[in-house]
């Protein structure tokens, strides 16, 4: 069963915030007032009630959509893997306080993947135009036109030299020869039982 956000706070989640207030890193409470705008949660809260099709009603109680939220954020900021995620944040006080794990259970590495997966291209759409239009309500942006800084990731590749373009061409042009004979010698196998000649 999915949530919007957790009901009730427990003690321990109260040891933690005051635990932590004055240890929040800079870029934290901007974040917290964004994150706490109602639609962003809600398109959050959509996107994982319609994994299932009774995920709102039956099931055992899920992590709420603000905490898939927020560990979602935290992944990106700080840039890291699902496990290294799950590691952090179970290992920070800060982060448990910052994702609303609180004293919680850390979900684990592939529950967030399969989080990452529903929380897809058009959630994200949804959020960035939520963002631009309270960026423009508090006159941040004019938001006509808005750039985005990208990052170039390194795959794994091979770098393209003359040789292994050379290897490449060559693989590819062995595999064509290779069908078309086949497709030859099935018609000349089927010519010869018929006694037809069409290659002459």
């Amino acid at each position: 069963m999915i949530q919007m956000r957790r009901a009730q706070l427990s003690f321990g989640d109260g040891l933690i915030a005051e635990e932590v207030s004055d240890l929040r890193e800079d870029w934290m409470e901007p974040a917290d007032q964004v994150l706490a705008d109602e639609a962003i949660v809600a398109a959050v809260y959509e996107a994982l009630a319609n994994r299932h099709p009774k995920s709102r009603s039956r099931g055992r109680l899920g992590a709420p959509a603000e905490v898939v939220l927020r560990l979602l954020v935290l992944k990106h900021i700080r840039n890291l893997s699902y496990v290294a995620l799950e590691r952090e944040v179970r290992a920070n006080l800060v982060y448990r306080d910052f994702t609303r794990v609180g004293s919680g259970k850390m979900p684990d590495a592939k529950t967030m993947g399969r989080w990452g997966v529903a929380v897809g291209p058009q959630v994200l759409r949804q959020i960035h135009d939520r963002l631009v239009k309270m960026a423009q309500d508090k006159g941040i942006v004019a938001g006509r036109r808005m750039r985005v800084d990208t990052t170039v990731v390194e795959t794994n590749i091979h770098h393209p030299t003359d040789s292994t373009l050379l290897g490449d061409g060559i693989r590819v042009l062995t595999r064509t020869m290779k069908k078309i004979t086949q497709i030859v010698g099935a018609v000349e196998r089927a010519n010869q039982k018929t006694g037809d000649d069409v290659w002459r």
